[in-house]
Order: structure tokens, then C-alpha cells, then sequence
């Protein structure tokens, strides 16, 4: 044997893996984007008077006494409930109605359609402070002030839209044959639409689903100008928390906390189905 097949495999040089700076740059924006979630945590397990005096990264004397107000106070958990009635109802009054919008823009073309499809997006466009008095007005008038339908409905309008341009893009993969043989096959419209053609959009309706759930969670000004008592969502009452003591800064906290639950168990169920959004340019 030779002496190069004698020397060890160990007496190479070690190869060393610096850090490239994308790694640095990247944990060095997640920890911006975290630190105020940790410190929303860490305010919601302290006393107001350890939050007013003192600066701590971790409470000193820890207490879960502002998530019992939050849960047992109906002032508080109420709002949840009604944020939750009203989410929900217009995400599916969106897809219901977005759903066969898309599948018409995907699947035929008639006169103005492109024009149509643009006038849909400007709604999306358009601040909700545009459209608060005018809803206000319609719907003191018509008796649906302060009930959950109306911020529902209000919600359409920008809800809507945004819908109808991912599921457009998610039909639009979809080759027409497949509405051909399912036709040729005795399928009437309603049948193939919900067995087959809506279980190939699966990953558009979850993305969809996902950005009508979180702009109807987090908007705020349609939904504190359309309610007042019985509808009032949790974003509402969070900005009315001052009293005769001041503000109540644990509470408070507890309460953001809490509110950012429902999007993040959202955003981990319909994770997948958000990648699949990027992937195809749709998101």
C-alpha cells in the first residue's frame, strides 16, 4: 500500500461553517418581532403596581389574577364571544359568496369581466373609514345597529373581494376537462361543484378563509362604529378600559394576550394550505 492510503481520514483539517449573515440579520428580526408579544406576556403576569414602579423581564411576584378578570368578568369575555359570532359569520357569508364569483371569472368570459374583476379589488382597496358613516346611517335605519349580522355583513365588502381574487387563481389551475367529464358523467352544477370541484380548491379555501377570519378579527373601526352594547367585540372594548383608578395595564395585557390565540391556532391549522398560497403566487 502506498502512504497516502495509510494516512487517517482524521488527519484532514477540520472544515469550519461560519455564520453567514442572513442567519444573523434573520434571528435578529424574529427577536424584534417577538419582543413585543414577550413583554405583552410579561405585563399580563404582573400586578399594576409592579408594572407602574419597577422595570423587570420577569414578574416578581407572578399572578394569574388578570386572566381570571378576563374570564369571568362579562364585561370582558363577552366580547370574545360576540368578536367570535361575528368572524365567523362573515367568513362564511365570503366564501359562500366568493366561492361561485371566482369559479365564474376562472371558467368563462364575458363583456366587462376584466373591469369587473378590477372594480372588486378597488373595494378591497378603499379604507373602512370611508364606508363607517354610511353603514352607520343604513343600519340604524333599518334596525341592525349593534347586532352581530351588520359588522358581518359591513366585512363583506372588503372581504369579498380579497376571496374572489385567491380562489380565482387557485380555479384557475384547475383544467376545464375535469367540468367536462364530470358533465358528461350526469353531474348536475351543484353536485360537482361540492363533491368534486370544491375538494381540488381545498388549499384556496383555506387561504381565503384564513384572511377573512384575520381582517374581521382585527378591524377595529367598523366594528367599534357599528355597535355599541350587545355586539361590541373584544378590539372595542380594549380601547374603553380606562376608569376611575386609570387603566388597568395587567388586564389589559391579559386581554391582548388572549386575542392573539385565536389567530395563531387559525394560522397553524391552515399553515400548509398557506405555503401551498406562496407557492402558487396566489398569497
Amino acid at each position: 500500500m502506498t502512504d497516502q492510503n495509510l494516512t487517517p481520514a482524521i488527519a484532514r483539517p477540520g472544515r469550519k461553517f461560519p455564520i453567514r449573515g442572513s442567519v444573523v440579520v434573520m434571528t435578529l428580526y424574529l427577536l424584534f418581532l417577538l419582543l413585543p408579544i414577550y413583554w405583552l406576556l410579561n405585563m399580563s403576569l404582573k400586578t399594576n403596581t409592579e408594572i407602574l414602579n419597577s422595570f423587570t423581564l420577569w414578574p416578581s411576584d407572578l399572578t394569574l389574577a388578570n386572566y381570571a378578570t378576563i374570564l369571568t368578568d362579562p364585561a370582558w369575555y363577552k366580547g370574545y364571544i360576540n368578536s367570535l359570532i361575528y368572524v365567523v359569520l362573515n367568513t362564511v357569508i365570503s366564501l359562500t359568496v366568493a366561492l361561485p364569483a371566482a369559479y365564474a371569472f376562472s371558467r368563462y368570459s364575458f363583456m366587462g369581466d376584466k373591469h369587473l374583476f378590477f372594480w372588486l379589488l378597488t373595494n378591497r382597496m378603499a379604507p373602512p373609514a370611508v364606508f363607517a358613516l354610511p353603514f352607520f346611517q343604513l343600519y340604524s335605519s333599518v334596525g341592525l345597529f349593534d347586532t352581530h349580522i351588520a359588522v358581518a355583513l359591513a366585512h363583506c365588502l372588503f372581504n369579498v373581494p380579497l376571496a374572489v381574487w385567491i380562489l380565482e387563481g387557485f380555479m384557475r389551475g384547475v383544467p376545464k376537462e375535469i367540468d367536462e367529464t364530470a358533465y358528461l358523467d350526469g353531474y348536475s352544477f351543484g353536485r360537482f361543484f361540492v363533491k368534486i370541484f370544491m375538494p381540488l380548491v381545498a388549499s384556496g379555501i383555506g387561504v381565503a378563509a384564513f384572511f377573512c377570519f384575520m381582517f374581521s378579527w382585527v378591524e377595529l373601526l367598523l366594528s367599534r362604529t357599528l355597535t355599541t352594547v350587545d355586539a361590541k367585540p373584544i378590539a372595542a372594548i380594549m380601547t374603553r378600559t380606562q376608569g376611575a383608578a386609570g387603566i388597568d395595564w395587567g388586564v389589559l395585557a391579559a386581554a391582548g394576550v388572549l386575542t392573539i390565540v385565536p389567530g395563531a391556532l387559525v394560522i397553524y391549522f391552515v399553515r400548509n394550505y398557506i405555503a401551498k398560497g406562496f407557492a402558487l403566487g396566489r398569497v
